[in-house]
């Protein structure tokens, strides 16, 4: 395993992509406990079909895909939040109808503008495609995370548990929700880099759902998240290179298999309690 470890750590791409994925790893699992609790963790599901759609249409014109990218998705987020303050319509068919509008315009710029794109990489992700300025980003990106959620830490516990109370004690909610979808695209337009269109919400659903299995408290819950977010990404990515398997499934399988895991331990511990 060592001797594993010391090769995958010679090649410079791979050094990036952990990096990059740590990052990201980690402030998905953060956003992702708020997301899960608010009943709105399918928004990493749409705005990363948000993303395709504008990747394939900026690999269609020619343009850079991250520039394109980035505020598409943060324009997506703030529609989002706008559609499910509808009373017609609520977050889940929101999503569905940004998302599956989105991948229909990607897959039809692509195929009308005739361009040799390789849509594999968007969709499941690539490790070659991580570059010295995505790992910039993350950096960035995960002290603005850590950040927002150290200083505004009882706000956001007040806006994910009982959001109408909180406004009406005068919590601006609308900031907070705001500043939780910003982050979130810009979470999920960095990771679709190694994840993918198709994967990148595992990242933000699985570590919060599988740290609920066992912890009862808010920020027991995040801390575990957190942990177990970083910890499957290693494993995966270890699995990656040992058994030749694409990146982003192997830690997609390896947050699966945690989950699996804190389940089962749930249900022997609540029947040992019970009995």
């Amino acid at each position: 395993m060592i001797q594993t470890l010391v090769e995958m750590f010679s090649y410079n791409f791979i050094i990036r992509a952990f990096i990059v994925g740590i990052l990201v790893s980690l402030c998905a699992s953060l956003l992702g406990v708020t997301l899960v609790l608010k009943r709105y963790s399918m928004i990493g599901d749409g705005l990363s079909h948000v993303g395709f759609g504008a990747l394939a249409v900026a690999a269609a014109l020619n343009l850079a895909p991250l520039e394109v990218a980035v505020p598409v998705v943060i324009i997506a987020a703030f529609l989002l939040l706008r559609l499910s303050e509808n009373s017609k319509i609520n977050g889940d068919a929101a999503i569905a109808i940004i998302s599956s509008t989105s991948l229909a315009v990607g897959v039809a710029a692509v195929s009308i503008s005739g361009v040799n794109t390789d849509l594999n990489s968007y969709l499941f992700g690539s490790i070659l495609a991580t570059t010295t300025a995505d790992a910039v980003m993350c950096g960035i990106l995960a002290v603005a995370v850590i950040v927002v959620f150290v200083i505004f830490y009882n706000k956001i516990f007040a806006v994910t548990f009982d959001e109408s109370f909180s406004k009406a004690t005068g919590l601006r909610t609308g900031v907070y929700n705001t500043v939780i979808a910003l982050l979130t695209a810009m979470t999920i337009v960095i990771g679709m880099r190694i994840m993918g269109t198709l994967l990148i919400s595992a990242l933000i659903i699985f570590p919060a759902l599988s740290s609920m299995r066992l912890c009862k408290h808010f920020k027991t819950v995040i801390i575990c998240s957190g942990i177990l977010s970083i910890c499957c990404f290693f494993v995966g990515m270890y699995a990656s290179y040992s058994l030749d398997t694409p990146a982003g499934a192997s830690v997609v399988i390896a947050n699966a298999a945690v989950f699996l895991i804190f389940a089962a331990v749930e249900a022997v511990k609540t029947r040992i309690i019970k009995s």
